[in-house]
């Protein structure tokens, strides 16, 4: 059976460029018989506050987005707050260290961006240049950085459902990345990986902009031993100057459109 998810940070706002990709979410959900849940990604802990999680349900139910499955309803897949599911993370982290897949990076941002000999194009991450790489995994977890160790050259490849065949090389379009942050919380690449799997979900919907996030996710359901879902990734929504729209855009977050009187079926309609 078809498992879709809605899975907002609340960090901020929802746009309406979170708003058309969670409709798209539903409507494959509904088209294929299937159930859509609700997880609320809330791990980064000092940026996450109360209002932001209030102000998510009330504008996801405002657009007329529905779940079967998530905090506020529950679900055989809980808990739905990823600031709830630690001992899964860990989990997957002791698997990951025994079979080698990882090691701890005492390398800061700014040590790898002067160690490169380009500059990175991508946002998530600069191109790791391997100062670490063979370091011993034998020491605690907290308090370093800790990477997953990419096989330099291998082709990773999906079908996206909605762009279609996509290739990416691990060592060139995307280095050793990070699976858990030195703060001693899992990084956004291992916490998603692991809930998607562990929630079943068979299809994930979400922004073009994660096309390399999948890559990367790709080679950790291999090293947990689980299997990948399907991925659809959605056009970016851009605002009048061609900027891609994020949480600073207050003009066009969901809270702000409602205030001013929009329609959710107006709103949509434009997308036609």
């Amino acid at each position: 059976m078809y498992r879709g998810r809605l899975a907002p940070s609340p960090t901020g706002y929802l746009h309406l460029g979170h708003a058309r990709t969670f409709w798209i979410a539903q409507q494959r959900a509904q088209a294929a018989g299937g159930t859509l849940i609700l997880r609320n990604d809330d791990l980064d802990g000092a940026r996450c506050r109360p209002e932001y999680v209030a102000a998510m349900f009330e504008d996801l139910r405002w657009f007329s987005l529905r779940w079967s499955e998530g905090p506020d309803v529950g679900g055989s897949f809980g808990p739905y707050d990823q600031s709830l599911r630690r001992p899964h993370y860990l989990a997957a982290f002791e698997r990951l260290r025994a079979a080698g897949h990882i090691f701890p990076c005492t390398c800061s941002r700014q040590d790898v961006l002067r160690a490169l000999t380009a500059p990175h194009q991508g946002e998530e991450e600069p191109l790791y240049p391997g100062t670490c790489r063979h370091a011993s995994p034998d020491r605690p977890r907290a308090g370093v950085n800790w990477r997953f160790r990419v096989p330099e050259g291998e082709s990773i490849s999906f079908v996206d459902g909605a762009t279609g065949p996509h290739t990416e090389t691990a060592g060139r379009e995307f280095g050793d990345f990070l699976v858990w942050r030195k703060d001693d919380l899992p990084s956004y690449q291992l916490a998603c990986t692991v809930d998607d799997s562990a929630m079943g979900i068979t299809e994930v919907v979400r922004g073009a902009d994660l096309l390399t996030s999948t890559c990367r996710q790709l080679l950790l359901y291999r090293a947990i031993g689980e299997s990948a879902p399907a991925f659809y990734h959605c056009p970016l929504m851009h605002d009048e100057q061609g900027q891609r729209l994020a949480k600073r855009h207050d003009a066009l977050s969901l809270r702000t459109l409602r205030d001013q009187g929009a329609k959710p079926e107006d709103l949509r309609e434009a997308w036609q």
